[in-house]
């Protein structure tokens, strides 16, 4: 059976830019159409010429992609021609293939925000679109605020998307910008658009996130006939977001009725880079990856219940939705102190450690998990940590090195300018094999701010680690929390912290102290190790040992 296409356009370079806290550089944009193309999107959409520095040293800058790439920009300002607006010039002077102008397709905002006419709308519309086709690109018409506007005026709201239709355009994007239009209602006016002459395959679809509702609404457009998606990575964009293409994409690609109805440009290798991708642009924002996100969270595939973790062992279909690894994700048995032998045998397995049923060690393992926890560890959280404890119980966990001591100093000084600042210090002495190495590292980073007493210490840990150095030196923190438990004078302190290696590989360390320093340092520590022993390195030997 021959599959429709349905074509994917990536707006995060825009849209996502428009989150509240983000901004990024012309090379963090590069980065990330290089990530997008290499996941098989058909457009990317750059960002605005002329309207900031940043997007205009972009297009100047831009990678080559297979991916048709897309300046967007608006129609001509009343009272303008086509040919002598310098906004409309400067998003075609961006030399790329296809351009996207967005138009009002609502009668309030054309005569309240725009001041024209109707009419004068509709020319705008028309002449931008027939100059910038005539010109040799492929042109997009946003409709904006065209729900809206259906239900205001629908008559004048079809005569929009005729017009620019009329004119050239290859797509009519119909956008739900205030993100208020509900799943049923877009499929049922997206279909009478359709009807109404405006063919599917040349219809595309643009819906924001305020009701949470933006993915199912971009999947009833195509249900109604769409062949476009409009979407950004991460669901990134204004207010609540866009819809999130994070998502899309692996429903359209594995989920009935889509998959069976429709191709898209991303193919099944490509799919296996999701997360990777996901992550990657969580990680140039500076963000913590969203546990819960679908397909691609931490906790996507992941099974705290016994009752669950003993079926995943049976057969993984009883409690997944799909296998994890076709979207470059992982499984994940948790650890907690209601975890029956059934998770602690599936967790252990995970990590590559068989165990038969029964054994006496998985009891030993049991009560220790518990006793820890009563004492303010939290496995569930940190499953790199777990795994560690259960090596040590099952006599597989090597001896990589012993830390003798360390010591971390805070300084609160004024600075040559006059100004109030802190620096902290750490020292750390390890040995390894039979012979001692000291470490000092300052929390000092690149811009001259102070990153704290545990940045310091992580420095200085990882700073010379011997035969080990070149596993460790692609290790970075991507996370660090904190949680006071118990309190008053019984306080104690837990830090969890999440580590990433140059592999994409993510996992997480526990510590737990009175002291939050000590609680990070344990954390570290197991960070470290956890690596030293997925990577397979083999432990120094020396005297002493």
């Amino acid at each position: 059976m021959t599959r429709e296409r349905l074509f994917l356009y990536d707006t995060t370079l825009r849209d996502g830019q428009q989150t509240q806290g983000v901004q990024f550089s012309v090379a963090e944009k590069v980065q990330i159409a290089q990530a997008l193309d290499t996941l098989g999107v058909d457009y990317i959409e750059g960002g605005w010429p002329g309207a900031n520095p940043t997007d205009s040293d972009f297009f100047a800058a831009r990678p080559a992609t297979r991916a048709t790439f897309t300046a967007f920009g608006m129609t001509r300002r009343a009272g303008r021609s086509a040919a002598n607006d310098e906004v409309l010039a400067a998003v075609l002077n961006a030399d790329t293939p296809a351009v996207c102008l967005v138009g009002k397709a609502h009668d309030f905002h054309v005569t309240t925000a725009l001041g024209i006419t109707l009419g004068e709308n509709i020319d705008n519309i028309a002449a931008s679109v027939a100059h910038a086709a005539g010109q040799g690109r492929e042109v997009l018409f946003d409709a904006e605020h065209f729900f809206d506007g259906w239900h205001a005026n629908p008559a004048y709201a079809l005569d929009c998307l005729k017009s620019a239709h009329a004119a050239g355009a290859r797509w009519i994007v119909l956008c739900d910008t205030n993100g208020g239009t509900l799943p049923a209602e877009v499929g049922r006016i997206t279909a009478a658009v359709v009807a109404a002459g405006i063919p599917g395959d040349r219809l595309g679809i643009h819906c924001h996130d305020d009701t949470g509702n933006a993915v199912a609404c971009s999947l009833a457009a195509v249900d109604a006939g769409a062949r476009q998606i409009q979407g950004t990575l991460n669901g990134l964009g204004e207010r609540c977001g866009n819809a999130n293409l994070t998502s899309l994409i692996p429903t359209l690609l594995l989920k009935a009725p889509y998959a069976g109805r429709f191709e898209t440009g991303v193919t099944a290798d490509a799919l296996k880079g999701l997360t990777k991708a996901s992550r990657l642009l969580d990680d140039i924002l500076n963000r913590v990856p969203l546990r819960s996100a679908p397909y691609v969270g931490a906790s996507a595939f992941a099974h705290k219940a016994g009752l669950h973790a003993s079926a995943i062992l049976k057969d993984p279909a009883t409690y997944e939705h799909i296998d994890p690894a076709r979207v470059g994700n992982e499984r994940l048995i948790p650890m907690s102190n209601q975890a029956g032998q059934s998770n602690l045998r599936a967790r252990l397995a995970a990590a590559g450690i068989a165990v038969a049923p029964g054994d006496p060690a998985l009891s030993r393992i049991l009560e220790t998990v518990k006793a820890r926890e009563d004492q303010g560890y939290a496995y569930d959280g940190a499953q790199a940590s777990f795994e560690l404890l259960a090596r040590a119980e099952l006599g597989l966990l090597p001896g990589f090195f012993e830390v003798k001591r360390y010591r971390v100093t805070v300084e609160r000084r004024k600075n040559k300018y006059n100004e109030m600042v802190t620096l902290s210090e750490a020292v750390v002495v390890v040995r390894i094999g039979g012979e001692k190495m000291l470490s000092v590292s300052e929390s000092m980073d690149e811009t001259g701010s102070d990153r704290g007493p545990v940045n310091a210490l992580s420095k200085a840990l990882a700073k010379d680690l011997g035969p080990y150095q070149s596993c460790i030196d692609d290790m970075k923190l991507v996370d660090f929390k904190v949680r006071i438990t118990q309190g008053g004078t019984e306080a104690v302190t837990r830090v969890i912290i999440d580590s990433e290696d140059g592999a994409g590989h993510r996992w997480s360390t526990v510590g737990v102290s009175p002291n939050i320093v000590d609680a990070s340092f344990e954390a570290l520590l197991d960070a470290i190790t956890w690596k030293l022993v997925h990577d397979g390195v083999a432990p120094a030997r020396g005297p002493g040992r």
